[in-house]
């Protein structure tokens, strides 16, 4: 309660803007951050408020105060990817997807326009036409399900995809996936790319849904060395 009671009010939002600015690269690792004045002026609120917000985000580690200096950036969103990916094994990364993109694929069918539908059609055609090699098919595969993510117009699941490009794009993934993406599987993967498309294009949820499911259980299977 002390807590609350002792916190200006607004200074939540503030700490919010703040972290994303930092999270965006708006300010990058050991950038100082404008002085207590100056963002009490930019966010139009009292210095107390900013010092507040500056308290919550050392205390949640994204910066910290050196007195009689200022406050610096202490948040290196390289470092913060690189730690992830290096945790996160190839089946937890499926595991991750099975998780978000059959809703991705829903949400692709309620909101996508026609122009995205297009944008959908062209990258599929891409990862297809990608079939010389796994690296030429790998990086195409990448943007055609990261093109889903913007299909289904919902910001932060866009976010959320491109961090799992990032993390799909690591050497983990990488030492595997010659030894998974045969010319026969990535026909194969092809395959279901297009009856995805097209059910998706028909405004068929469940369908669309299911089919993404089917195609990450059988890369999970793959994976695994299941026949």
């Amino acid at each position: 309660m002390e807590t609350d009671i002792q916190t200006p009010k607004g200074s939540g939002k503030i700490f919010n803007r703040l972290r994303t600015a930092i999270i965006n690269g708006d300010y990058v690792f050991n950038q100082r951050l404008p002085s207590e004045r100056d963002l009490a002026r930019q966010y139009t609120v009292a210095r107390g408020t900013v010092r507040a917000a500056l308290d919550q985000l050392e205390h949640a580690s994204f910066v910290r105060k050196k007195f009689g200096s200022g406050t610096f950036v202490t948040y290196d969103s390289k470092f913060e990817q690189q730690n992830i990916a290096e945790e996160t094994s190839p089946l937890e990364l499926i595991e991750t997807r099975l998780a978000i993109e059959p809703h991705i694929v829903k949400l692709v069918v309620s909101n996508a326009n026609h122009r995205e539908l297009q944008k959908l059609e062209v990258a599929l055609d891409n990862v297809v036409n990608a079939r010389q090699d796994a690296n030429s098919f790998s990086l195409a595969d990448e943007a055609f399900h990261l093109v889903l993510a913007h299909c289904s117009q919902n910001p932060l699941l866009i976010w959320m995809y491109k961090r799992i490009n990032d993390i799909r794009s690591h050497t983990q993934w990488s030492h595997r996936k010659h030894n998974i993406l045969t010319a026969e599987k990535i026909a194969y993967y092809n395959h279901q790319h297009s009856e995805l498309v097209k059910s998706i294009i028909r405004r068929d949820m469940e369908r669309s849904s299911n089919l993404m499911v089917r195609h990450l259980n059988q890369a999970k299977k793959d994976l695994l060395g299941h026949s």
